[in-house]
This record gives structure tokens, C-alpha cells and sequence, in this order.
């Protein structure tokens, strides 16, 4: 990611919207198409049809993308460090009988 900052102009279910970021044109158009995709299936939802309540759905449903994708990252994470504490412990344990036989 640069650090130079870029405007973007784009549209979101056809509301125009301007973005500074320092993001790349690819990832700034991977993120609008995936909330435009998000905000469209909302929108097919709705029963008024409304803006905000598509957006308040849209909303609801990314975070609840994210906190899903933390816990099972979080959980995966869990499982690596339990992994590497019993393969650092089978190290320790076999350095220490290594060494055992080496002393008798």
C-alpha cells in the first residue's frame, strides 16, 4: 500500500461517493464491487426497498462476515500455538534424553 493518498469516485446501488485512500486502483474496485454486491443482495431483500435499511443490512451482514472470520482465525491461531508448544516440548524433551545417554 502506498502512502500517497488518491481520490476515487465511484457509485455504491447508484449513490456517487468519493474515497481518499492509499489504496491501489484494483483493491479500491475489489472493494466497491464487493459492497455494491453486498448492498444489491440487501436491496433484493428489503421489503420497501429502502436505501438505509439495505445499508443497515448490508452492514449487519459484513460484520457479521468479520467477527465469524476472526473467531475461526482466532481459533486456527489457537491450534498453531498448541502445535508449536507440544513440538517445542517434544524438542526439549528429546534434547534432554540425548542428553541423558550421552552422560551414561
Amino acid at each position: 500500500m502506498n502512502s500517497d493518498k488518491k481520490t476515487f469516485d465511484f457509485l455504491i446501488a447508484g449513490v456517487p461517493y468519493k474515497l481518499k485512500t492509499s489504496h491501489d486502483d484494483a483493491t479500491v474496485d475489489e472493494l466497491v464491487q464487493f459492497v455494491n454486491s453486498k448492498m444489491n443482495q440487501a436491496l433484493s431483500v428489503t421489503k420497501n426497498g429502502s436505501y438505509q435499511n439495505a445499508a443497515v443490512l448490508t452492514a449487519m451482514n459484513l460484520a457479521e462476515e468479520l467477527i465469524l472470520l476472526k473467531r475461526k482465525a482466532h481459533r486456527e491461531l489457537e491450534k498453531l500455538e498448541e502445535k508449536a508448544l507440544r513440538i517445542s516440548l517434544e524438542l526439549e524433551n528429546s534434547k534432554n534424553n540425548s542428553n541423558k545417554v550421552l552422560n551414561n
